[in-house]
Protein backbone atom coordinates (compact mmCIF):
# COMPACT_ATOMS: atom_id res chain seq x y z
CA UNK A 1 0.00 0.00 0.00
CA UNK A 2 2.62 2.07 0.85
CA UNK A 3 4.69 2.24 -2.83
CA UNK A 4 1.39 3.08 -3.61
CA UNK A 5 1.35 6.01 -1.59
CA UNK A 6 4.94 6.56 -2.91
CA UNK A 7 3.62 6.28 -6.54
CA UNK A 8 0.47 8.65 -6.77
CA UNK A 9 2.55 11.37 -4.68
CA UNK A 10 4.86 11.52 -6.96
CA UNK A 11 2.50 11.49 -9.89
CA UNK A 12 0.79 14.69 -8.35
CA UNK A 13 4.27 16.53 -7.86
CA UNK A 14 5.08 15.93 -11.49
CA UNK A 15 2.13 17.41 -12.71
CA UNK A 16 2.44 20.63 -10.92
CA UNK A 17 5.41 20.92 -12.70
CA UNK A 18 3.75 19.99 -16.02
CA UNK A 19 0.77 22.33 -15.40
CA UNK A 20 2.69 25.27 -14.71
CA UNK A 21 5.15 24.92 -17.82
CA UNK A 22 2.21 24.12 -20.04
CA UNK A 23 0.22 27.22 -18.53
CA UNK A 24 3.24 29.55 -19.46
CA UNK A 25 3.31 28.00 -23.06
CA UNK A 26 -0.01 27.93 -23.65
CA UNK A 27 -1.87 30.50 -21.59
CA UNK A 28 -5.70 30.77 -21.74
CA UNK A 29 -5.86 34.20 -20.18
CA UNK A 30 -1.83 35.88 -20.47
CA UNK A 31 -0.08 37.70 -18.56
CA UNK A 32 -1.15 35.56 -15.39
CA UNK A 33 1.57 35.38 -12.98
CA UNK A 34 2.42 31.63 -11.24
CA UNK A 35 2.39 33.68 -7.98
CA UNK A 36 -0.82 35.55 -8.63
CA UNK A 37 -2.23 36.89 -5.93
CA UNK A 38 -4.28 34.39 -2.99
CA UNK A 39 -1.69 32.13 -4.06
CA UNK A 40 0.10 31.18 -0.72
CA UNK A 41 -3.28 31.19 0.82
CA UNK A 42 -4.26 28.45 -1.44
CA UNK A 43 -1.49 26.44 -1.38
CA UNK A 44 -0.53 26.54 2.16
CA UNK A 45 -3.79 26.82 3.97
CA UNK A 46 -6.19 24.89 1.53
CA UNK A 47 -3.70 22.41 -0.23
CA UNK A 48 -1.57 21.88 2.98
CA UNK A 49 -2.70 22.63 6.20
CA UNK A 50 -6.50 22.30 5.90
CA UNK A 51 -6.37 19.07 3.14
CA UNK A 52 -4.50 17.35 6.19
CA UNK A 53 -6.41 18.16 8.97
CA UNK A 54 -9.85 17.31 6.86
CA UNK A 55 -7.81 14.00 5.63
CA UNK A 56 -7.50 12.76 9.47
CA UNK A 57 -11.53 14.23 10.93
CA UNK A 58 -12.99 11.89 7.41
CA UNK A 59 -10.79 8.72 7.37
CA UNK A 60 -10.31 8.29 11.31
CA UNK A 61 -13.06 9.89 12.78
CA UNK A 62 -16.49 9.42 10.86
CA UNK A 63 -15.44 6.66 8.30
CA UNK A 64 -13.34 4.47 9.97
CA UNK A 65 -15.88 4.49 13.08
CA UNK A 66 -18.48 3.75 10.55
CA UNK A 67 -17.08 1.10 9.63
CA UNK A 68 -15.85 -0.55 13.00
CA UNK A 69 -19.88 -0.43 14.31
CA UNK A 70 -21.12 -1.66 11.44
CA UNK A 71 -18.50 -3.81 9.42
CA UNK A 72 -19.61 -2.85 6.02
CA UNK A 73 -16.56 -3.67 4.62
CA UNK A 74 -15.71 -7.00 5.62
CA UNK A 75 -18.51 -7.87 3.08
CA UNK A 76 -16.18 -6.91 0.53
CA UNK A 77 -19.13 -6.34 -1.81
CA UNK A 78 -16.96 -5.07 -4.69
CA UNK A 79 -13.47 -6.23 -3.63
CA UNK A 80 -12.70 -9.01 -6.58
CA UNK A 81 -13.88 -6.29 -9.46
CA UNK A 82 -11.07 -5.63 -11.48
CA UNK A 83 -9.33 -3.05 -10.31
CA UNK A 84 -10.06 -0.92 -13.57
CA UNK A 85 -13.57 -1.39 -12.74
CA UNK A 86 -13.33 -0.37 -9.37
CA UNK A 87 -11.60 2.84 -10.36
CA UNK A 88 -14.15 3.59 -13.12
CA UNK A 89 -17.51 2.52 -10.97
CA UNK A 90 -16.32 5.25 -7.89
CA UNK A 91 -15.24 7.69 -10.66
CA UNK A 92 -18.62 7.65 -12.73
CA UNK A 93 -20.84 7.35 -9.50
CA UNK A 94 -18.76 10.27 -7.55
CA UNK A 95 -18.67 12.78 -10.46
CA UNK A 96 -22.90 12.11 -10.99
CA UNK A 97 -23.53 12.63 -7.79
CA UNK A 98 -21.41 16.50 -7.81
CA UNK A 99 -22.48 17.79 -10.45
CA UNK A 100 -26.10 17.64 -8.96
CA UNK A 101 -24.40 18.76 -5.32
CA UNK A 102 -22.72 21.16 -7.43
CA UNK A 103 -25.56 22.35 -9.13
CA UNK A 104 -27.39 22.64 -5.98
CA UNK A 105 -25.10 24.85 -4.53
CA UNK A 106 -25.77 27.23 -7.03
CA UNK A 107 -29.40 27.54 -6.51
CA UNK A 108 -29.16 27.47 -2.75
CA UNK A 109 -28.46 30.33 -0.55
CA UNK A 110 -27.13 28.07 2.23
CA UNK A 111 -24.98 25.84 0.12
CA UNK A 112 -23.86 28.79 -2.00
CA UNK A 113 -22.16 30.22 1.24
CA UNK A 114 -19.86 27.68 1.32
CA UNK A 115 -19.01 27.24 -1.85
CA UNK A 116 -18.60 30.84 -3.05
CA UNK A 117 -14.92 30.68 -1.79
CA UNK A 118 -14.57 28.49 -4.68
CA UNK A 119 -15.37 31.54 -6.87
CA UNK A 120 -13.29 34.01 -5.04
CA UNK A 121 -10.26 33.60 -7.21
CA UNK A 122 -9.90 36.90 -9.80
CA UNK A 123 -7.19 34.72 -11.51
CA UNK A 124 -8.11 31.46 -12.14
CA UNK A 125 -4.71 28.39 -12.50
CA UNK A 126 -4.31 25.12 -11.71
CA UNK A 127 -4.00 25.95 -8.42
CA UNK A 128 -7.32 28.01 -7.68
CA UNK A 129 -9.57 24.66 -7.44
CA UNK A 130 -7.68 24.10 -4.11
CA UNK A 131 -9.47 26.93 -2.53
CA UNK A 132 -13.07 25.50 -1.37
CA UNK A 133 -14.26 26.03 2.17
CA UNK A 134 -13.76 23.13 4.66
CA UNK A 135 -17.40 22.20 5.24
CA UNK A 136 -17.93 21.88 1.43
CA UNK A 137 -14.82 19.72 1.36
CA UNK A 138 -16.08 17.88 4.25
CA UNK A 139 -19.41 16.81 2.68
CA UNK A 140 -17.54 16.14 -0.56
CA UNK A 141 -14.95 13.85 0.71
CA UNK A 142 -16.96 12.27 3.07
CA UNK A 143 -19.12 10.94 0.90
CA UNK A 144 -16.75 10.44 -2.23
CA UNK A 145 -14.86 8.18 -0.13
CA UNK A 146 -17.79 6.80 2.35
CA UNK A 147 -18.98 3.94 -0.64
CA UNK A 148 -15.13 3.16 -1.19
CA UNK A 149 -14.33 2.28 2.23
CA UNK A 150 -17.76 0.80 3.30
CA UNK A 151 -18.41 -1.25 0.48
CA UNK A 152 -15.04 -3.07 1.09
CA UNK A 153 -13.01 -1.84 -2.27
CA UNK A 154 -9.49 -2.84 -2.72
CA UNK A 155 -7.51 -0.55 -0.83
CA UNK A 156 -5.24 1.06 -3.69
CA UNK A 157 -8.33 2.78 -4.38
CA UNK A 158 -8.20 5.58 -2.65
CA UNK A 159 -5.18 6.76 -3.35
CA UNK A 160 -5.75 6.12 -6.95
CA UNK A 161 -9.17 8.11 -6.48
CA UNK A 162 -7.50 10.91 -4.85
CA UNK A 163 -4.37 11.08 -7.26
CA UNK A 164 -7.14 11.63 -10.23
CA UNK A 165 -9.41 14.22 -8.25
CA UNK A 166 -6.51 15.97 -7.77
CA UNK A 167 -5.04 15.88 -10.92
CA UNK A 168 -8.21 16.50 -12.72
CA UNK A 169 -9.51 19.65 -10.20
CA UNK A 170 -5.66 20.59 -11.69
CA UNK A 171 -6.60 20.18 -15.08
CA UNK A 172 -10.22 21.93 -15.19
CA UNK A 173 -8.92 25.49 -13.62
CA UNK A 174 -5.67 25.37 -15.28
CA UNK A 175 -4.57 28.04 -16.99
CA UNK A 176 -4.15 26.17 -20.50
CA UNK A 177 -5.54 27.64 -23.69
CA UNK A 178 -6.89 23.53 -24.55
CA UNK A 179 -8.90 22.72 -27.83
CA UNK A 180 -10.21 19.11 -27.24
CA UNK A 181 -13.07 19.41 -29.81
CA UNK A 182 -15.63 17.00 -29.55
CA UNK A 183 -14.04 15.52 -26.65
CA UNK A 184 -14.94 18.27 -24.36
CA UNK A 185 -18.91 16.71 -24.80
CA UNK A 186 -17.60 13.96 -22.94
CA UNK A 187 -14.63 14.59 -20.94
CA UNK A 188 -14.31 18.04 -19.22
CA UNK A 189 -11.48 20.56 -19.30
CA UNK A 190 -10.72 24.19 -19.10
CA UNK A 191 -12.52 25.58 -22.58
CA UNK A 192 -16.36 24.67 -20.16
CA UNK A 193 -14.63 25.04 -16.52
CA UNK A 194 -12.97 28.85 -16.98
CA UNK A 195 -16.23 29.90 -18.26
CA UNK A 196 -17.64 28.58 -14.90
CA UNK A 197 -15.44 30.79 -12.60
CA UNK A 198 -16.35 33.82 -15.25
CA UNK A 199 -18.51 36.49 -13.36
CA UNK A 200 -20.57 36.84 -16.23
CA UNK A 201 -24.56 36.41 -16.03
CA UNK A 202 -24.54 34.04 -18.76
CA UNK A 203 -22.62 31.11 -17.27
CA UNK A 204 -23.58 30.89 -13.53
CA UNK A 205 -26.18 28.51 -13.92
CA UNK A 206 -24.13 26.46 -16.37
CA UNK A 207 -21.06 24.40 -16.29
CA UNK A 208 -21.26 22.08 -12.89
CA UNK A 209 -19.46 19.05 -14.61
CA UNK A 210 -16.25 18.10 -13.04
CA UNK A 211 -14.87 15.34 -14.48
CA UNK A 212 -17.38 14.65 -17.36
CA UNK A 213 -19.05 17.11 -19.33
CA UNK A 214 -21.54 15.06 -20.83
CA UNK A 215 -23.47 15.62 -17.72
CA UNK A 216 -23.95 19.27 -18.43
CA UNK A 217 -24.77 18.31 -22.33
CA UNK A 218 -27.26 15.81 -20.97
CA UNK A 219 -29.09 18.06 -18.22
CA UNK A 220 -28.94 21.40 -20.36
CA UNK A 221 -26.20 23.33 -18.49
CA UNK A 222 -23.68 23.33 -20.97
CA UNK A 223 -21.58 26.67 -21.86
CA UNK A 224 -18.99 27.17 -24.87
CA UNK A 225 -19.26 29.86 -26.56
CA UNK A 226 -16.31 31.24 -29.26
CA UNK A 227 -14.98 33.62 -27.00
CA UNK A 228 -13.34 33.73 -23.86
CA UNK A 229 -14.22 35.38 -20.26
CA UNK A 230 -13.31 38.75 -19.57
CA UNK A 231 -13.52 38.23 -15.43
CA UNK A 232 -13.11 36.10 -12.89
CA UNK A 233 -13.94 35.33 -9.21
CA UNK A 234 -17.45 37.45 -7.48
CA UNK A 235 -18.69 40.46 -8.26
CA UNK A 236 -18.60 41.46 -4.47
CA UNK A 237 -15.80 42.03 -1.89
CA UNK A 238 -14.50 38.68 -0.38
CA UNK A 239 -12.09 38.58 2.30
CA UNK A 240 -8.19 37.42 1.26
CA UNK A 241 -7.42 35.66 4.54
CA UNK A 242 -7.97 32.38 5.00
CA UNK A 243 -10.08 32.20 8.33
CA UNK A 244 -12.18 35.33 7.36
CA UNK A 245 -13.06 33.45 4.23
CA UNK A 246 -14.53 30.93 6.26
CA UNK A 247 -16.43 33.03 8.90
CA UNK A 248 -17.68 34.96 5.89
CA UNK A 249 -20.01 31.43 5.02
CA UNK A 250 -22.14 32.67 8.48
CA UNK A 251 -21.33 36.33 9.03
CA UNK A 252 -20.40 39.46 6.29
CA UNK A 253 -17.22 40.38 7.00
CA UNK A 254 -15.69 43.78 5.86
CA UNK A 255 -11.77 42.79 5.87
CA UNK A 256 -11.13 46.80 5.51
CA UNK A 257 -12.63 47.86 8.24
CA UNK A 258 -11.21 44.95 10.14
CA UNK A 259 -7.97 46.36 9.11
CA UNK A 260 -8.58 49.39 11.13
CA UNK A 261 -7.81 47.55 14.34
CA UNK A 262 -3.86 47.48 15.05
CA UNK A 263 -4.48 44.16 16.59
CA UNK A 264 -5.65 42.86 13.42
CA UNK A 265 -3.60 44.51 10.80
CA UNK A 266 -0.95 43.38 12.95
CA UNK A 267 -1.62 39.84 12.67
CA UNK A 268 -2.91 40.34 8.77
CA UNK A 269 0.29 41.49 7.91
CA UNK A 270 2.57 39.13 9.61
CA UNK A 271 2.44 36.39 6.85
CA UNK A 272 3.59 38.96 3.95
CA UNK A 273 5.93 40.08 6.26
CA UNK A 274 7.40 36.67 7.26
CA UNK A 275 7.30 36.13 3.14
CA UNK A 276 9.46 39.15 2.28
CA UNK A 277 11.96 38.59 4.80
CA UNK A 278 12.38 34.99 3.00
CA UNK A 279 12.52 36.56 -0.56
CA UNK A 280 9.41 34.88 -1.38
CA UNK A 281 7.43 37.96 -2.06
CA UNK A 282 8.48 41.18 -3.20
CA UNK A 283 6.96 44.63 -2.75
CA UNK A 284 4.50 45.76 -5.28
CA UNK A 285 4.84 49.07 -7.33
CA UNK A 286 1.88 50.99 -6.48
CA UNK A 287 -0.65 51.65 -9.34
CA UNK A 288 -0.67 54.88 -11.64
CA UNK A 289 -4.21 54.73 -11.44
CA UNK A 290 -6.30 53.07 -9.00
CA UNK A 291 -10.03 52.22 -10.86
CA UNK A 292 -13.38 52.46 -8.95
CA UNK A 293 -15.06 49.18 -7.53
CA UNK A 294 -18.08 47.92 -9.89
CA UNK A 295 -20.41 45.73 -9.82
CA UNK A 296 -20.59 43.02 -12.48
CA UNK A 297 -23.56 41.95 -14.30
CA UNK A 298 -23.22 38.73 -12.61
CA UNK A 299 -25.05 40.56 -9.94
CA UNK A 300 -28.71 40.35 -10.89
CA UNK A 301 -28.55 36.67 -11.07
CA UNK A 302 -26.77 36.16 -7.36
CA UNK A 303 -28.00 38.74 -5.39
CA UNK A 304 -30.75 36.38 -4.12
CA UNK A 305 -27.59 34.14 -2.68
CA UNK A 306 -26.16 36.61 -0.26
Amino acid sequence: MDHIVYYTTGILVISVFVFIILEKKFPYTKGLKIFREGFWVDLVWYTFIQSYFLKILIFDYILTPIDNHYHLSSLKLVYNWPIIWQVLFFLVTHDFYIYWFHRWQHHSKLLWRTHEAHHSNKEVDWLAGTRSHSIEILINQTIEFAPIILLGANPIIVPIKALIDAVWGMYIHSNINVKSGKLQYIINGPEMHQWHHADQREVFYSNYSTKFAIWDWLFGTAYLPDKKPQRFGLYYSYPKDYFLQHLFAIKKIDEEKLLEHKGFKAYYELRPRLMKFLGLIKDKKPDKVKQPETKMPAQTLVEDLK
